[in-house]
């Protein structure tokens, strides 16, 4: 039973992870670029309105819904001893800690400061010129490790 459980956990998580890594590359690759080719107050208004969007159901269902099933998926390997264990533990470690802690420990408190400006002010333009390479470092290190524990997770669910 506790093979079943281990190993349909490590399939959510792997796919989970996956689609995190995409939404977050998504914001790499696109979304900042574009942002930093738009006046700071324009950039800060479309920022704050996608922060507020994001947190969705559908989001935080893949986001922290990963996180639950990488770690149920850790748990499991540990205690039946799989041999893919390594695997799904260095998964399950990559995603918590290089997507979720940093994002709750970088990210978020990064919105929180620029959802309490005024896009208009000269405040808000200062905040913008620190904010947009802190946040956009920050998202590489994050969509590396949710893509990493889904190649570390995906190759254990495969074994």
């Amino acid at each position: 039973m506790i093979d079943r459980i281990t190993s349909i956990a490590t399939t959510v998580a792997a796919v989970g992870c996956g689609l995190t890594a995409g939404v977050l590359f998504a914001f790499s690759i696109s979304v900042m670029p574009a942002l930093r080719s738009r006046p700071a107050s324009d950039a800060i208004s479309t920022m704050q309105q996608i922060n507020v969007v994001i947190v969705s159901p559908v989001f935080l269902t893949a986001f922290l819904g990963s996180a639950g099933a990488a770690v149920t998926a850790a748990v499991g390997a540990l205690v039946s001893g799989a041999p893919t264990r390594v695997l799904i533990v260095a998964g399950a470690l990559m995603y918590v800690i290089g997507c979720v802690v940093v994002t709750m420990a970088v990210n978020v408190p990064l919105n929180d400061s620029l959802a309490a400006v005024d896009p208009n002010s000269p405040a808000g333009t200062d905040l913008w010129s620190n904010y947009l390479p802190e946040w956009t470092r920050w998202n590489h290190a994050r969509s590396a490790a949710a893509a990493l524990a889904c190649v570390a997770l995906t190759v254990a669910a495969r074994r």
